[in-house]
């Protein structure tokens, strides 16, 4: 019989993201991070004129940070504990929206915090990942976790079977983004991964 299946989401899910990339990006960028609200278009501006960075020129510093700046991201509170309960239970794999040449660095990312997980990267909505993960692996019981509405939006469409978990674990950001749950996307929302665990794990096992 097959196991029950966890899908979670990286950054701000098991790992802290703005924050470093922030702090990146004042200390080696001479650019300003701060995010109003949940604009990240307008969240970045440049020191010497106050200028926001253009479009492009986001998606490249993106890029470099997770080129060579990963190391800088640390642990959400409790995930790390989470997870290894969870793989007693279930098997648990990653589905990361990044570019496919940064899957080896995340994977060796994770193994160096203690979690030892297959990782999917993808870019776009998770709903068609979603479905061949689901389609592999054909789980028992399966729940997705992320911490962006759309992509349970995605997910509620393309995979409805699948249990769907809303979780940010920054603080910074968790009260300014849309909840999926109020959408009616989300079968919870829960931002802190000891009120998350349980959750998850009576949802595997019901």
């Amino acid at each position: 019989m097959s196991r029950p299946l966890i899908i979670s989401d990286c950054d701000e899910v098991l790992l802290h993201m703005i924050v470093p990339f922030g702090q990146w990006l004042d200390e080696t960028q001479d650019v300003s991070f701060k995010l109003i609200g949940n604009d990240f278009s307008s969240a970045m501006r440049r020191k010497d004129n106050g200028e926001p960075v253009e479009p492009a020129e986001i998606w490249r510093l993106l890029s470099a940070f997770f080129d060579g700046e990963m190391h800088r991201q640390s642990p959400i509170l409790g995930a790390i504990g989470a997870i290894k309960t969870l793989q007693e239970h279930a098997d648990v794999v990653v589905l990361t929206n990044l570019a496919d040449r940064h899957n080896a660095a995340r994977q060796a990312q994770l193994a160096d915090h203690g979690l030892d997980l297959r990782v999917f990267t993808n870019q776009g909505p998770k709903g068609p990942a979603l479905q061949a993960i689901m389609a592999e692996y054909s789980p028992s019981k399966a729940v997705f976790i992320d911490d962006l509405a759309q992509h349970h939006g995605s997910a509620a469409e393309l995979v409805p079977e699948l249990g769907r978990l809303h979780l940010c674990g920054e603080q910074s950001l968790a009260p300014h983004i849309t909840c999926a749950f109020e959408a009616g996307h989300a079968h919870a929302r829960i931002d802190n991964w000891a009120h998350a665990l349980p959750w998850l794990l009576g949802r595997i096992q019901e």
